[in-house]
This record gives C-alpha cells, sequence and structure tokens, in this order.
C-alpha cells in the first residue's frame, strides 16, 4: 500500500457524545481503521448569515476506495442537513502505519 491510496476524512459534529458514536460506528463498520474526536471552533454561513460554535471533529483513517462508501454512511447517520465530509489524500506515512489502515478496514 502506498501513501496515496490512504485519506484522512473529516466530518464535525455539534456534541462530543453524537461524535463519538458516529466514530465507534464507522470504525465497527470497518470503513475506517480508527477515528479521532477532537473539539474545535467553527465559523461558517448557515441560513445567510455568518454562524460559529463549538463543533466536535472527526478524522478517519481509511482507503481511498472506501471513500464513497463512508460518506454514504457518514450522511446517512449523521444529523446534520448538510455534514461536512471532506476527504484529504496522505501523501507521506510510515509503510506500518499505512499497511496497519489496509489491514483494519473492510474489503
Amino acid at each position: 500500500m502506498t501513501s496515496g491510496d490512504v485519506l484522512v476524512v473529516t466530518t464535525t459534529h455539534d456534541a462530543e457524545e453524537k461524535a463519538r458514536e458516529l466514530a465507534g460506528l464507522v470504525v465497527r463498520e470497518r470503513l475506517a481503521a480508527c477515528a479521532q474526536v477532537y473539539p474545535v471552533a467553527s465559523v461558517y454561513w448557515w441560513d445567510g448569515e455568518v454562524q460559529s460554535g463549538p463543533e466536535w471533529r472527526i478524522d478517519f483513517k481509511t482507503r481511498a476506495e472506501l471513500a464513497d462508501r463512508l460518506t454514504a454512511f457518514v450522511r446517512e447517520h449523521h444529523g446534520y442537513e448538510t455534514p461536512e465530509v471532506v476527504a484529504v489524500p496522505v501523501v507521506a506515512g510510515s509503510d506500518a502505519y499505512l499497511a496497519w489502515v489496509a489491514a483494519e478496514t473492510a474489503r
């Protein structure tokens, strides 16, 4: 597996409990090898005005070929009307870690 075969897919949630629950669901479905959940402060356009507030970011580590399935799963299980789902390719990483991501995700 090369680094280009791995993505970090990000979404956010409005509550830590919801973020942790979604992270657990995704990992149990083997759509990501792991998920990291941490607080962020978001500023964004919504309903015609600038909004801001605390959110919980989830970064999923997964294989690129699972991006569409992971995106669909997040949309299905997310409470937001328009959840963020952004995938960023991993451009470098340790061979052992990349192999672990491959081994722990669905085939």
